[in-house]
């Protein structure tokens, strides 16, 4: 008979991915090591965090997007200097957007690069995966549904953006919004380091107390504008430094304190 353990105590580090096992997604936590993991007895572990008691290797490659979200709310324009290199004016309230549901991506899946686009850019940029419904919250309350954090790459055909004026053709091409590789739920946000690097060469490098809105506010924000579901997902902007990426290039993007989310571009 299988038998099950409590969760470990809240003062550990918990890393909660979802991937494949016994060929079937599964909600986990990682071990301290994030070289194994155990199963989680509930389909919703944020709501029950039962642990099964056998540990199991984790193998990088079946590692699954950590949320399946009803709607994926990102933000633009978050950021003083990538609002200069866009040429953009400053905004007195958070920019929105969506992204497609389809776009979502897991680490080590690939980026396609589509065809209608001469220009993909990445744009590294760190998330947040919710708990619990929210509506009409403060800040505080906002923070309180969040399960957390983790990297995301806000990937962009450029070209398309220009030309469309609007951002829902170029933010949301199928495999569009890379995520993970895992939920941090004891991110305490501060001023850690965000980066992106492109076949290992630095292109973003910045911290994330220079957004303009936190997490906090933009939450806050969205939950007046539109009800938030658990899992859902909120990007909360990037940095200066965005760029283009072409078939074959390999893009990581690193979160101080969560780890890194690492994605090749095909065709």
């Amino acid at each position: 008979m299988m038998s099950w353990v409590s969760v470990p105590p809240r003062s550990k580090k918990m890393r909660i991915a979802r991937l494949l096992h016994n060929h079937k997604p599964c909600w986990v936590m990682l071990m301290e090591s994030v070289n194994t993991y155990r199963c989680f007895e509930s389909d919703e572990p944020w709501n029950d965090q039962t642990l099964d008691s056998k540990s199991f290797a984790l193998k990088p490659e079946l590692l699954l997007a950590p949320a399946i979200p009803t709607k994926i709310v990102a933000v633009g324009l978050n950021y003083k200097e990538h609002i200069k290199e866009m040429a953009h004016e400053s905004t007195k309230e958070p920019v929105l957007f969506l992204k497609a549901n389809s776009s979502l991506l897991g680490p080590n899946q690939k980026i396609v690069h589509p065809a209608a686009s001469t220009r993909v850019d990445y744009e590294a940029e760190l998330a947040v995966v919710l708990k619990s419904r929210l509506k009409n919250a403060t800040p505080e309350e906002a923070m309180k549904a969040v399960w957390g954090h983790t990297c995301c790459n806000d990937v962009t055909a450029r070209d398309l953006q220009k030309i469309d004026g609007q951002w829902t053709r170029a933010k949301g091409f199928d495999t569009f919004c890379p995520i993970g590789p895992y939920l941090v739920t004891d991110f305490v946000e501060k001023d850690q380091k965000i980066k992106c690097r492109v076949n290992g060469e630095e292109k973003q490098s910045s911290t994330i107390g220079l957004r303009i809105w936190n997490t906090a506010q933009l939450l806050s924000f969205v939950s007046h504008v539109m009800t938030l579901d658990p899992l859902d997902i909120l990007t909360t902007g990037t940095p200066s430094g965005v760029g283009p990426v072409k078939p074959g290039d390999i893009v990581e993007v690193e979160v101080e304190g969560i780890g890194i989310l690492k994605n090749e571009v095909t065709q």
